[in-house]
């Protein structure tokens, strides 16, 4: 609706009514947007760690629920706003509230992202689920389709896609400054809790403030302990992705789209002693990419991308400068390419091409992608939420889209997950080709069996080691498909992928 003919429908309806005004708000919605000067109403859903952070910088508009399993954990948001009501359920908060409802923040576990989400999309409510999206690749392709089937707003948490370093490098690359690439290093500390752990035998007492039934959610049902949450939760398989689910959504961004990837073709696996229960301490995957359509000036050939975590590091390129870190102490990246090589800090800040010389007269290349505004320090900057609500208050037919919507970061996560399920299955001792299309491996037969240990306990007596180590034998073809799209428990449910 163009402004002159929005002006005379607000006139001719006000006269109709006897100088009743139709509001701007009311407007919107009977255009199925909000307008620009209206405040979405926003529930955040999973609230006492980083949902906070995601709120404070939601604040322009209005937080009207909030929604988390742990109301002790959650306190210091619950003060935050006062005035917003509190449930421990969202799909009872929707139930009681989801009209006044425009948009959901989630930052719940990895294993309820999808859920939550997903339910929420096909309610018309626009959604920030953070990083990693989903916690499986299934769930990854389901909020891809439901978010391009309701025609809601939408935004993956990796914060530092909307900043302007991701763009930077996309230019850099494209532009053909080191060439065609066929080769990239991506690594970072993490993790900085643990990992690598024993299934806890012991059950203990759940703390009052907590819906232990809730927090489990579709995972499967276990005894209390405390070393599942708050935050330790990333460490457990059935809960968390490990360092790779927390850290590749941001250190790989850049990757992803400088190169214009997609699916990769085949993915391998290897870790420290790996367990049924818990990620490995330390990890490296490696991805194939087929090669794809001619991006700027530069041919985008087949690509092997690498992940490490854990403290495994690419080996040292000889045109790094002695003594100089690689990366930033978060993680970093190395682009390899037929005519240079690029390296670059978490986030894809600070590139520097390699050798250092080559930056002396370095000319940026023209910039083609926009950049978002408020973008300045990551830390501080809301830029990236504020994406968010921008594109939830426009019109979806003209909708710019925020930089990590779903039809990006959907794909994009798959690729992230799908590392997961190459340390899972590494027993399987080969590269697993993968049909991106049909979310399958193409080279584990029906009868395929995979070794994972299952019991790893180690005592001294009387100054002697004693190790208890223990491993069980699985059907391979179905414990992939299980990893691929989980099996939900406890009455929760996904809705059906669109077609």
């Amino acid at each position: 609706m163009s402004e002159v003919s929005r002006r005379k429908f607000i006139k001719s309806a006000g006269m109709a009514a006897g100088f009743t005004i139709v509001s701007s708000h009311v407007l919107g919605k009977s255009l199925g947007y909000t307008a620009p000067s209206d405040k979405l109403n926003i529930a955040g859903i999973g609230v006492g760690g980083v949902g906070r952070r995601n709120l404070t910088n939601m604040n322009t508009e209005n937080i009207v629920a909030l929604c988390d399993v742990d109301w002790k954990y959650a306190a210091k948001t619950f003060n935050d706003y006062p005035k917003a009501q509190r449930f421990k359920d969202w799909r009872v908060m929707f139930d009681e509230i989801g009209k006044s409802i425009d948009g959901v923040m989630v930052a719940t576990p990895d294993h309820t992202h999808a859920g939550v989400a997903a339910h929420a999309i096909t309610l018309g409510k626009h959604a920030y689920v953070q990083k990693p999206l989903t916690h499986s690749v299934y769930e990854s392709r389901l909020l891809t389709k439901l978010a391009e089937k309701h025609q809601v707003a939408t935004q993956m948490g990796n914060q530092g896609n909307s900043f302007a370093w991701c763009r930077q490098i996309a230019e850099w690359i494209q532009s053909g400054v080191i060439g065609e690439v066929t080769e990239v290093h991506s690594w970072t500390n993490r993790p900085i809790w643990p990992q690598g752990l024993k299934n806890p035998k012991e059950a203990m007492t759940v703390p009052d403030q907590l819906d232990w039934d809730l927090f489990i959610g579709p995972a499967e049902n276990r005894p209390y302990n405390s070393v599942y949450t708050p935050w330790n939760w990333r460490g457990w398989w059935d809960f968390g992705t490990g360092a790779l689910g927390d850290m590749a959504c941001h250190i790989m961004d850049p990757i992803y789209w400088a190169l214009d990837l997609k699916y990769p073709i085949k993915v391998n696996g290897s870790s420290t002693l790996s367990n049924l229960y818990s990620p490995p301490h330390a990890q490296l995957v490696k991805y194939t990419f087929p090669a794809r359509e001619r991006k700027g000036n530069v041919n985008m050939p087949e690509v092997d991308v690498y992940w490490y975590d854990g403290g495994l590091m690419p080996e040292r390129p000889e045109e790094m400068p002695e003594g100089k870190m690689m990366g930033n102490a978060d993680g970093g990246l190395l682009f390899i390419g037929s005519k240079g090589k690029l390296v670059c800090d978490c986030f894809g800040m600070n590139p520097t091409l390699l050798p250092v010389s080559r930056m002396e007269d370095f000319v940026e290349p023209e910039q083609i992608y926009p950049r978002v505004e408020l973008a300045t320090d990551i830390w501080k900057s809301n830029a990236h939420e504020q994406e968010w609500v921008r594109a939830s208050k426009e019109s979806p037919k003209n909708r710019t889209e925020a930089s990590s919507h779903f039809g990006f970061s959907g794909p994009f996560n798959e690729m992230v997950v799908m590392g997961v399920l190459a340390v899972r299955l590494q027993g399987l001792h080969r590269d697993l080709l993968w049909d991106g299309e049909n979310m399958r491996f193409t080279n584990i037969s029906d009868s395929d069996k995979i070794s994972i240990v299952t019991v790893d306990d180690f005592v001294v007596t009387d100054g002697h080691p004693r190790f208890n180590r223990k491993s069980e034998e699985f059907n391979a073809k179905a414990m992939a498909e299980e990893w691929i799209k989980h099996t939900y428990h406890n009455g929760f449910t996904l809705p059906d992928m669109p077609a």
